[in-house]
């Protein structure tokens, strides 16, 4: 039976009928995939984050059931953590099926509920726009350039139910600005008084002017935050996975712009914070990375300014392909675009590169830094037989350094304050596990079992004595406990409860 469209998909469907007519029955027959890319991401979330209104679960013969607080009970299929293609295409509550996540959890009548199902109605919607615009087989050129490859990640975060979420944007801007529909942005420059503005590191003098900072602004910021100010022509970029962070058209150094919007999860402000530690964690982190041989460099921020505020601030770095030769053949992916890659489709590829990625992150994590090393952050240097051979992480704004670990070491402490700073061990190990191992490496394998069978070649049928990890007490919890996840629905659900909050899923390497 054919499922009605919701007035979030309707109201799409007519907007787009104004400004892109052709993609109309394209975006209608994508659909039914988008509300099932989402409706999996969903119950991967209720299956498994600790959801206070969950209060019990039971396996059926079908699946699994929920025990819902009130007495209610939604039932599905067996429940894979790691799975990144749709399985499910409906659940039932209390025998009613449900085929749309948005209309799913208004059913459920949750607190902060309708919230979320609006935006989980504009995930699907959106996730069905980026679906349409894509070329056909015969129209697709192979990527070249990292840039290329950012933009073939096509349906957003792999385990987020929010994972196409814009609200803000309306067609016409999502067409304009996202990366997956592959536009040119033109981006506004900003002039202000440099005695107005904080910079750190070396702000280039092209974008200085008679005593003025010239700070990058995305067109989307220029029109709905900076109203009142006067914007000139910048210049034309490609935008990455991030969106708001883009490579100029003409090479040189990437920019990652404030974007007021919430996306996913997070509003795209840049934070002063952000700003005042952005040289001291460059050059901290570049230091470190020259302890790894070789397999890991880290992109530098070249230079970063903020007019005193989130809102306007722009981010200078070093694009990724600067530690890749080119000339001898070697390219540089972002681990997100790895299901684009057909040779990460083989069990041993993945296994080499889970060894390569565990063995230096976790040396990294003894030595005092926990990367958020998720498919976006971090990319893979291919030789040019396709092997993984080194990594690049970019984006260090959010990682953790713990003073007492560099301490032990016998390395400086970087002059730094704040939450990037912690001695926590359970906060360094979730920031690094549950990026690495339940973000990247599970999102690359697609599924539990493959999954398993990426960490099984990697490591032997022994994993204890898995030679290329560190022996390290983080190595002993990663070989022994569940894998920490970021409980993203429960976050978005609990809208009073600042910061991460954190799930649990069965770790193929602990077995179980």
């Amino acid at each position: 039976m054919p499922i009605p469209s919701s007035a979030a998909e309707e109201a799409v469907a007519a907007e787009l009928a104004d400004v892109r007519p052709a993609l109309g029955p394209s975006y209608a027959a994508s659909l039914g995939g988008a509300r099932a890319a989402v409706l999996t991401r969903l119950w991967r979330a209720l299956a498994f984050e600790p959801l206070p209104w969950v209060v019990g679960r039971e396996t059926t013969s079908g699946g699994l059931a929920l025990l819902l607080a009130g007495g209610g009970r939604l039932e599905g299929p067996s429940p894979d953590p790691y799975a990144t293609r749709p399985y499910v295409d409906e659940l039932l509550l209390d025998g009613r099926a449900h085929r749309n996540a948005g209309q799913l959890v208004r059913a459920l009548g949750i607190p902060h509920g309708e919230d979320f199902a609006a935006e989980l109605d504009a995930s699907t919607t959106s996730l069905a726009l980026s679906r349409a615009g894509q070329p056909s087989a015969g129209q697709d050129r192979a990527a070249r350039a990292t840039w290329e490859w950012e933009q073939r990640v096509v349906d957003g975060h792999p385990y987020h139910p929010n994972c196409r979420s814009r609200p803000g944007f309306s067609v016409a801007e999502q067409l304009a600005y996202a990366p997956e529909h592959r536009p040119v942005v033109e981006l506004g420059l900003v002039s202000v008084r440099a005695e107005e503005c904080l910079v750190t590191g070396d702000w280039p003098e092209d974008m200085r002017d008679a005593g003025r900072i010239l700070v990058p602004v995305h067109p989307w910021q220029t029109a709905h935050v900076l109203k009142h100010e006067r914007v000139r022509t910048g210049f034309a970029a490609h935008p990455l996975m991030a969106l708001r962070t883009l490579a100029p058209a003409d090479g040189g150094a990437h920019v990652k712009t404030a974007l007021s919007a919430r996306l996913t999860s997070s509003v795209r402000d840049i934070s002063v914070y952000s700003i005042e530690t952005a040289a001291a964690v460059s050059a901290f982190a570049q230091g470190l990375a020259e302890r790894l041989d070789g397999r890991l460099h880290i992109t530098r921020t070249l230079g970063a300014a903020t007019a005193h505020s989130p809102d306007l601030a722009a981010v200078l770095r070093e694009p990724p392909e600067a530690y890749a030769d080119a000339a001898a053949g070697e390219r540089v992916l972002p681990v997100a675009a790895l299901a684009c890659y057909p040779p990460a489709r083989a069990a041993a590829w993945r296994a080499q590169f889970a060894r390569l990625a565990l063995s230096v992150c976790l040396r990294v994590l003894e030595l005092g830094v926990a990367l958020e090393a998720h498919g976006q952050n971090l990319l893979v240097v291919l030789s040019p037989t396709g092997a993984p051979v080194r990594l690049v992480y970019r984006d260090l704004a959010d990682i953790r350094i713990s003073p007492a670990r560099l301490r032990a070491h016998g390395l400086a402490v970087p002059p730094l304050s704040g939450r990037l700073v912690t001695d926590d061990v359970t906060v360094l190990r979730r920031k690094l596990f549950g990026s690495l191992l339940t973000g990247a490496l599970g999102a690359t394998a697609g599924s539990a079992p493959a999954f398993a069978e990426t960490l099984g070649e990697a490591f032997g049928e022994a994993p204890g004595e898995a030679t290329a990890l560190p022996g390290t007490t983080d190595t002993e919890a990663l070989l022994t406990g569940p894998l920490p996840t970021k409980a993203l629905t429960l976050m978005r659900l609990s809208p009073g409860i600042p910061g991460d909050q954190w799930a649990e899923l069965p770790n193929p390497l602990a077995g179980g």
